[in-house]
């Protein structure tokens, strides 16, 4: 069984983040870590392979200035190879234009059994790119994956949902999006980082997949201004004086709580 697991590689969120001033986006020019929210779907991938008795587990990413610290935790924790897109033309590229390009890097590896996202990334949060590269792709897609099995030739998930979870099949080739806490992800040994150090990521540019337009272009948009988020006012103490109650009762009508 081959899996390809969608990798985000991102600024140290430990760290203070800063932004561009030329185009108010987050700045990734230093060293990018794995995406803690990526790193179930590839503990989840390399337990499915193991299942399946066979297979192996490819990574795709897309991320500035040739980075591939994250990547190589992901081929430390047992992954085999990847591919990079890394192209100072894809800053500023929206959710669909980074659909389009990890799903041309997907078709580059030459697909999969099974493609895994996760349902968000953690520096992004727009939650929309795995099912557009599902659409991309002409895969089905179930998202919010909590519990992932492969039988035959289909993929059984319990999709978790506001009320519990719903019991998804569908059949193989297919794109899941899984949830924080699906698995476990497992730490990367001493032999497992230094065997990364060796395993093959092909990188390549937007114009090599041919995906056009990409970036600004592509976006069809810009972040005009960024401002703080205005200060919260102090609040209202209520000295207790014996009546406090009466005074926090007159203050919740003033509300219309009560």
């Amino acid at each position: 069984m081959n899996v390809i697991v969608c990798v985000k590689q991102i600024p140290d969120p430990a760290l203070p983040g800063a932004l561009d001033p030329g185009t108010n986006t987050l700045k990734r020019d230093g060293k990018l870590i794995l995406d803690e929210s990526d790193s179930y779907g590839v503990e989840m991938a390399l337990q499915l392979v193991d299942a399946a008795g066979g297979g192996e587990v490819s990574l795709v990413s897309m991320a500035p200035n040739g980075e591939v610290s994250g990547m190589r935790t992901a081929l430390a924790m047992g992954a085999a190879k990847g591919v990079l897109v890394s192209d100072p033309a894809l800053q500023g590229s929206d959710a669909l234009t980074t659909a389009k390009v990890l799903a041309a890097a997907v078709k580059r590896l030459g697909g999969a059994d099974l493609v895994i996202a996760a349902t968000e990334s953690s520096d992004g949060y727009t939650g929309t790119v795995p099912e557009q590269m599902a659409e991309l792709l002409g895969l089905p897609s179930v998202t919010f994956a909590k519990k992932v099995a492969v039988e035959g030739g289909s993929v059984k998930v319990q999709r978790q949902t506001e009320a519990g979870y719903d019991e998804v099949t569908c059949s193989l080739p297919a794109l899941i999006s899984v949830t924080a806490g699906v698995v476990e992800p497992r730490y990367p040994s001493f032999k497992g980082i230094m065997a990364a150090k060796s395993k093959p990521i092909d990188e390549v540019k937007a114009g090599d997949l041919g995906v056009t337009p990409v970036g600004w272009a592509g976006a069809g948009q810009q972040i005009t201004s960024v401002a703080q988020a205005e200060a919260r006012a102090a609040g209202e103490v209520i000295e207790d004086d014996g009546e406090g109650f009466t005074k926090i009762v007159s203050f919740l009508e003033n509300l219309k709580v009560i």
